[in-house]
């Protein structure tokens, strides 16, 4: 994992999952909008396909010797990986084809998805049917297994695209429920206990320590731990710009004024009538002047993408939200304040 000072400048990237499911048409998508050299491209996640291609399903088929089947009640341990698992490695090997075929000669940042350790564990279930999230040892196995796991998929990235510079983007949108204690048990009549900070934290910068790049975080949920993230070695952050308080206020800026860089979510991931992208990046200018920070360190700090990912989308509109965050990113460059 390396510092903030090797993060690319970037202007504008998305999220990670796109609509349909058709895997050449989005990575051409993805690569057509930011491959020219105004963002960064991402290899496209497409949850419309079915489980195995949810954000869950998709990284347990990379987890190493740990196994997961779909049960009525959501992913569960199993001991031996059977077909949910082999669809979920079949689509990702899918994906990772039609994203080689669009960047043959590429040279430049690329981004890679998967779900953090703390939402995986949130959401995978041990063979008792609760989350690894009550059992703090299952934890630890899970978050050694995804870090393992990782190292081969950079890998196998790597050998694919030897052009690229990696970014590794860990979703965790679950972060904030598990360090506050409201994350629903698999009955909803109880919820699992707080997980203290310093477990987080040591388990975040575990699987995040595998790349040797910049590595994200992701969550468009409230109440991001942006200071957290700093501490467990996190590159930047991901977030849905409209959820930010002036709660928030003093970690972000003490984050930018560190190399933190922010990916602001300001583009809505669902159908809607589109802003002009100056009008896009308003509230971002507004909240830098709050800030009191060097409005020509903005565009460097501050990379512009989609609210959320853009499954919910239909597959015009996020083509075009894609390009407004271009579009918003270049207004916010050429007039940061």
């Amino acid at each position: 994992m390396s510092d903030t000072d090797d993060f690319p400048t970037l202007r504008a990237t998305g999220i990670g999952s796109m609509p349909g499911g058709d895997a050449r048409e989005a990575a051409r998508t993805v690569t057509g909008t930011f491959a020219g050299g105004e963002g960064m491209p991402y290899l496209p996640e497409l949850p419309a396909r079915g489980p195995g291609a949810d954000m869950t399903g998709r990284t347990a088929g990379l987890l190493a010797d740990l196994h997961a089947q779909l049960e009525p009640s959501g992913w569960r341990i199993a001991d031996r990986p059977g077909r949910d698992m082999r669809r979920a490695v079949s689509w990702l090997r899918e994906d990772l084809d039609a994203l080689e075929e669009y960047t043959q000669g590429y040279e430049g940042p690329l981004k890679l998805q998967v779900t953090g350790v703390w939402t995986l564990a949130a959401a995978l279930q041990t063979r008792g049917g609760e989350a690894f999230l009550g059992d703090a040892g299952a934890c630890r196995d899970l978050a050694a297994s995804l870090a393992e796991g990782l190292r081969g998929h950079l890998a196998e990235v790597r050998r694919r695209v030897p052009g690229a510079r990696l970014v590794l983007q860990l979703d965790e949108p679950s972060l904030t429920a598990v360090l506050t204690g409201t994350v629903r048990t698999a009955s909803g009549y109880r919820t699992y206990r707080a997980v203290d900070r310093q477990v987080v934290e040591s388990a975040l910068h575990e699987v995040a320590a595998v790349h040797d790049g910049p590595v994200l975080a992701h969550s468009c949920a409230p109440s991001v731990p942006f200071a957290l993230l700093r501490r467990a070695g996190f590159a930047g952050a991901s977030f849905d710009f409209s959820l930010l308080t002036e709660g928030d206020d003093e970690a972000l800026g003490e984050g930018v004024e560190a190399g933190f860089r922010l990916l602001a979510g300001v583009v809505p991931g669902t159908d809607t009538a589109l802003s002009d992208p100056a009008g896009s990046v308003m509230g971002v200018r507004t909240w830098w002047r709050r800030l009191g920070l060097n409005p020509g360190l903005l565009p460097e700090a501050v990379a512009i993408t989609p609210s959320c990912g853009l499954a919910g989308a239909s597959p015009g509109y996020a083509r075009a939200a894609l390009a407004h965050c271009v579009r918003a990113a270049n207004s916010l460059a050429d007039n940061p304040e």
